[in-house]
């Protein structure tokens, strides 16, 4: 019988791509497929990153796209939906979906879930909505943190993605709706552009698409948005523990 693939979701994070070399020092790279889901919105270093993950996996990444949206722009223009509660409705669109047909059942899932805790609870959520599914967390089995995995990437000689080096703590798209007060002040700082187009999305949506809320539960959008509110980095945690250390040793005693 033959063996289920292991199938790696790499998403040009740290984290994403820890977490397919673990997977590939457990399984070895026969059954190992990378994939990538490209939502036309992400940093234009995103290509030299997986170009040099691909050199530090030893395989290819197979990139997907979806075939009705250009970009997360397009998602929101056309659906008049910007993110809820529930998430955002890229996410679908442009990650989820173009990849479905690819996928199998007997797939063993592998997800950069880190051991911070906001990943464990979001890692626990997909498993209840997902029982069916075969998923694996090997940066939660390991210990591994955010910042350990921001610093196993530079250890291991690969540059770190331009959006972390500008202090952003994730590699999402450019103007993310699932950002916070701080993330959006950074986008209007370093991408002034991507900045004022979702302001003029919410105004012409309205306020149901704004994002934030004061503690009266007041909704307010970009607009009225201070720009000294919210937590604003100015560089990436790049810190390695000793979970750090025990998972480099893994990685190289897999390779010998």
């Amino acid at each position: 019988m033959t063996e289920p693939h292991v199938l790696c979701r790499f998403s040009c994070g740290a984290a994403s791509a820890v977490a397919t070399k673990l997977a590939i020092s457990k399984y070895g790279l026969d059954r190992i497929v990378i994939t990538y889901s490209d939502t036309g919105s992400e940093h234009p270093d995103n290509k030299r990153f997986l170009a040099d993950c691909e050199r530090w996996f030893g395989r290819s990444v197979q990139s997907f796209k979806s075939e009705k949206f250009n970009d997360t722009w397009h998602v929101w223009e056309k659906e008049r939906f910007i993110t809820s509660k529930q998430g955002a409705p890229c996410t679908g669109a442009l990650k989820r979906e173009p990849h479905f047909p690819f996928e199998r059942p007997t797939d063993i899932m592998v997800f950069g879930y880190t051991a911070d805790k906001p990943d464990m609870v979001r890692a626990a959520n997909l498993r209840k909505q997902n029982f069916e599914r075969a998923i694996e967390t090997p940066l939660i089995d390991a210990g591994l943190t955010k910042s350990d995995c921001l610093a196993m990437i530079d250890r291991a000689g690969i540059e770190l993605p331009a959006m972390y080096k500008l202090g952003f703590q994730n590699n999402n798209c450019i103007g993310c709706p699932k950002g916070g007060m701080g993330y959006w002040n950074m986008i209007r700082k370093h991408f002034p552009d991507q900045f004022e187009r979702m302001a003029a999305l919410q105004r012409h949506l309205g306020p149901g698409s704004f994002f934030f809320r004061e503690k009266d539960e007041t909704r307010f959008g970009l607009d009225t948005l201070h720009p000294a509110r919210g937590n604003i980095l100015t560089e990436a945690n790049v810190e390695c523990s000793v979970m750090c250390h025990s998972a480099e040793i893994e990685i190289a005693e897999a390779a010998e």
